[in-house]
């Protein structure tokens, strides 16, 4: 097992100090039980954090951006305290795992294929899956791949696309998307400031419920200056813990997956899932503003690929729901679980 360093570790126990109640948790000394470890997957050395004896079963965990493994801090706890090992990767790439080699290009199938490397090195034969932001991509293209290894999935903040959206047709230049795409551009404009100030400005911007989107001449790093407040529900323990994980990876990958890799999404013609799916969505997550998602979330056309499918939404969430209101998601999570044993 792998020592967590310091500053993150410290980081850990003063968020779950303060953003969550240890009835929210079931049980906090669990805090002090989360491993730390590397595994040898597809060629790269992931790190892997997990917790929990796993009697009911396993759940992964897989992240978005500007995220790590320790996004998924409130509902680790929680499916732990429940009887389940909660598994949480940071994606090839990102905070403590391996960079892939910078001539190789970024595809959702290697996230896909390290997601089902890591049930194989831990003899796990089937998961829950959990996707948010970007995550939920791998998460239901898993589901879609491998039934077989697959209980169900659950993904917040997206529903499932049978193929790549784009953006081109539907947003402004400035939008953040089509701006970080640009290779070179968001170097230049995370360069200006440090890894924190950076992780601190998109995590400000992405807890709006507005869209990011620059004016012509400025940059995405100024929407938000230093005067602007984190969220009330994210400290700055909590941005020490990014910030430091982001300090170990950069950005260099996290921009090529998700932001350059997003026209490469694999299509999934008469895509049908064979498992359980579960949908949380912030009714102000920024995305629901986007031209198509709401749409596609309230039209019932995720019916016509998901014949299991439960949708939730909660009214004053944010991109961030599950780290806003962690209570109410771990709820949603755990009955999720317990519906299919």
């Amino acid at each position: 097992m792998s020592q967590l360093p310091r500053s993150i570790f410290v980081s850990f126990r003063s968020s779950i100090k303060s953003n969550i109640t240890p009835s929210e948790l079931g049980n906090t000394a669990m805090a002090w039980q989360i491993e730390h470890t590397h595994l040898p997957i597809r060629g790269l050395n992931l790190h892997i954090a997990q917790v929990g004896k796993g009697e009911l079963g396993t759940v992964v965990f897989l992240h978005g951006f500007p995220e790590i493994w320790y996004t998924w801090r409130h509902q680790m706890l929680a499916v732990a305290a429940a009887g389940y090992r909660a598994i949480a990767p940071d994606s090839r790439g990102y905070g403590l795992s391996d960079q892939p080699p910078e001539h190789e290009e970024a595809t959702w199938e290697d996230l896909v294929a390290d997601v089902l490397a890591i049930l194989d090195a831990l003899s796990i034969p089937k998961a829950f899956v959990v996707g948010k932001d970007f995550g939920v991509i791998p998460a239901y293209d898993f589901a879609l791949r491998h039934p077989d290894r697959t209980r169900g999935v659950m993904c917040l903040g997206g529903p499932f696309s049978p193929g790549p959206v784009d953006f081109d047709a539907t947003m402004p230049e400035g939008f953040y998307i089509l701006r970080w795409r640009e290779t070179g551009r968001a170097e230049a404009d995370f360069g200006r400031h440090d890894v924190r100030r950076v992780v601190r400005t998109i995590y400000i911007l992405f807890s709006r419920s507005e869209i990011p989107v620059a004016k012509e001449g400025e940059e995405i790093m100024d929407l938000a200056d230093l005067s602007a407040p984190l969220p009330p529900w994210f400290t700055e323990e909590d941005l020490d813990a990014y910030a430091a994980l982001y300090e170990k990876s950069g950005f260099r990958y996290p921009l090529e997956m998700p932001y350059r890799a997003l026209h490469r999404m694999t299509k999934h013609v008469d895509a049908k899932f064979q498992v359980p799916v579960f949908m949380v969505i912030g009714e102000k997550d920024y995305c629901f503003k986007f031209p198509w998602f709401e749409t596609a979330m309230r039209s019932g056309a995720m019916d016509t690929f998901a014949p299991d499918l439960k949708v939730t939404f909660i009214p004053e969430g944010c991109h961030f729901v599950h780290e806003q209101f962690p209570g109410q998601v771990n709820g949603l999570l755990l009955g999720f679980l317990k519906d299919h044993p």
